[in-house]
């Protein structure tokens, strides 16, 4: 008799608790020795920025979703995890734009009022996609935390199309 392959759902969940258990495993660590300031700018407090900047206008994005009941609850609390962790991370910057509602705004498509649970899905399938690409100018341990925030946003994607 032939093992039962597993499924995608089974491996992107196996894949995103590997992914934060590696994340996490990182988190408490300091950069040891003394920063030392460079003429450069920071790669990382750029991407920082802009995640920040991004992950405030997906929780924006998921304020104006059309769903029954608290559906969407759970998705929003990890972006807000995930919002917090790089918040504390950007040290000695900004955290711009402050407003949800002016980050959600240049989104293009649909109605300014509703947001469908397909452009969420769209949302956050760009967003995991882009993930890999921005890991690679940054520090391992910013590298960890983009991994582990890109593999929620795949998990995101396909718990959004089991919704639809």
């Amino acid at each position: 008799m032939r093992p039962r392959p597993f499924s995608r759902r089974a491996l992107l969940s196996g894949g995103a608790l590997g992914l934060a258990s590696v994340a996490l495993s990182g988190c408490a660590s300091e950069p040891t020795g003394p920063a030392t300031p460079s003429a450069a700018p920071d790669p990382d407090a750029a991407l920082l920025r802009e995640l920040i900047a991004e992950k405030t206008s997906v929780i924006a994005l998921y304020g104006q979703a059309r769903a029954p009941g608290d559906e969407l609850r759970p998705f929003v609390e990890r972006h807000e995890t995930h919002l917090a962790e790089l918040r504390r991370r950007l040290t000695g910057g900004t955290a711009a734009p402050s407003s949800p509602a002016a980050a959600a705004s240049p989104t293009p498509g649909g109605s300014p009022g509703e947001v469908s649970l397909s452009r969420l899905r769209d949302t956050e399938r760009r967003s995991a996609a882009e993930r890999p690409r921005q890991m690679a100018a940054v520090s391992p341990s910013l590298a960890q935390l983009i991994a582990s925030i890109g593999a929620c946003e795949a998990v995101h994607v396909s718990a959004l199309s089991r919704l639809m």
